[in-house]
């Protein structure tokens, strides 16, 4: 790991990013006080949908869409905030 002021890295950034390329983490301060890190670049991992995709149709699996029940969007009965819970 290199240590280096803000005003030494900015003379010598492209040296800086080969070592950052290279795997070497590199300290940049500022009055003596560490500010950043330069370190490689990692992807971001997250979900692979594509990856999720082809799993489902190489193994036969269709999604069907979620089920809503057809009285999904009916009015609800006048006491239904004011009656007691069935479970309660």
């Amino acid at each position: 790991m290199v240590t280096l002021s803000l005003e030494e890295a900015a003379s010598e950034l492209a040296d800086l990013t080969r070592r950052v390329e290279a795997g070497e983490t590199v300290v940049l301060t500022r009055a003596g006080w560490p500010i950043a890190d330069l370190v490689p670049h990692r992807p971001r991992g997250g979900i692979d949908f594509e990856a999720g995709e082809a799993y489902l149709r190489e193994n036969g699996i269709v999604r069907q869409p979620g089920f809503i029940a057809p009285d999904f969007d009916d009015p609800l009965p006048e006491d239904f905030l004011t009656r007691p819970h069935p479970g309660a």
